[in-house]
């Protein structure tokens, strides 16, 4: 009769000769393979998960690259960040806006002349169709300042201030909406931080999930009149978990967009810069959101 005993004993044995003679001969245990990055047609891109930090993507990270209206991001966070702020102050909409975006050609969230908008739905306005016009009426009515340049000035160099405060070395602005004179760059690596810091407030967070909105202004002769916004992010209803950030464009800028999405608990955010048309912004921002949650 076979020993039960001993056949595991022999069993033991061998486990552990064969364990013995596969490090002595330089064989390591079977490891999962890891996961390989994607390719993205975009200049930069960086993936982080928000919980740990973890850098799990970086293409030209750190590399200076035009904004593009990603700048927007920076220009909400500067208003949420203020003091006692009222998002249902009324700002009155003033001609100076309208005549900058026919001036620049700008994304424009079509504000009326006259009309008075809430600091709530300016940042609407801002954040879906990336109005710039939004972005010059809520850096008039938060900068300081005797005149409406001052205050753009110093709205300016406190998006700046905000950029140096979080470590940000590789970013500048010199306007409030991404549309300057050569010198709003910033990296995929600073953006996402950005966003990550400015995903903390619960109003940015609430804006750049939504995909569209209509808002009841008030008429400069006391009446209403509804605006409708649809957000630029067409991620947004089509990838599963993604809860914004913001679309940039332009000449120098080419196409980018800040992402961040949720599964599982799990959240990852990121940038992609310079990419070569909105198709492959979106497309590469899907591959960099797939591999984050993959790694």
């Amino acid at each position: 009769m076979v020993n039960s005993r001993n056949i595991s004993r022999a069993g033991a044995v061998c486990a552990t000769v064969c364990a013995v003679s596969a490090a002595g001969a330089g064989l390591a245990p079977a490891q999962a393979a890891p996961v390989r990055p994607p390719a993205i047609t975009a200049k930069g891109g960086f993936v982080m998960n928000t919980g740990t930090g973890a850098a799990l993507f970086a293409k030209g990270a750190d590399s200076r690259l035009p904004t593009g209206s990603t700048a927007k991001i920076m220009t909400a966070h500067v208003v949420l960040s203020q003091k006692n702020l009222d998002l249902n102050r009324k700002v009155t909409v003033q001609m100076a806006y309208s005549d900058y975006i026919v001036a620049k050609t700008a994304s424009s969230a079509r504000l009326i002349v006259g009309d008075k908008v809430t600091v709530r739905q300016l940042l609407y306005g801002l954040m879906l169709p990336s109005g710039c016009d939004a972005a010059y009426a809520l850096a008039d009515a938060y900068g300081t300042g005797s005149t409406r340049a001052a205050r753009v000035k110093s709205f300016v160099g406190r998006m700046n201030a905000a950029a140096t405060g979080m470590g940000l070395k590789n970013t500048h602005f010199d306007s409030f909406d991404g549309i300057g004179n050569g010198k709003n760059y910033s990296t995929p690596r600073d953006l996402t931080k950005l966003a990550a810091q400015a995903m903390k407030n619960p109003t940015f967070r609430t804006v750049v999930k939504t995909r569209s909105t209509k808002q009841r202004v008030t008429t400069k002769t006391g009446g209403y009149r509804d605006m409708a916004w649809t957000n630029t992010n067409k991620l947004l209803g089509t990838y599963q978990g993604a809860l914004g950030v913001k679309t940039g464009s332009g000449p120098e800028a080419k196409y980018c967009l800040v992402f961040a999405a949720t599964r599982g608990g799990r959240t990852v955010i990121g940038t992609v810069l310079s990419s070569s048309s909105e198709a492959n912004r979106n497309t590469d921002a899907t591959k960099l959101m797939n591999h984050g949650f993959r790694s």
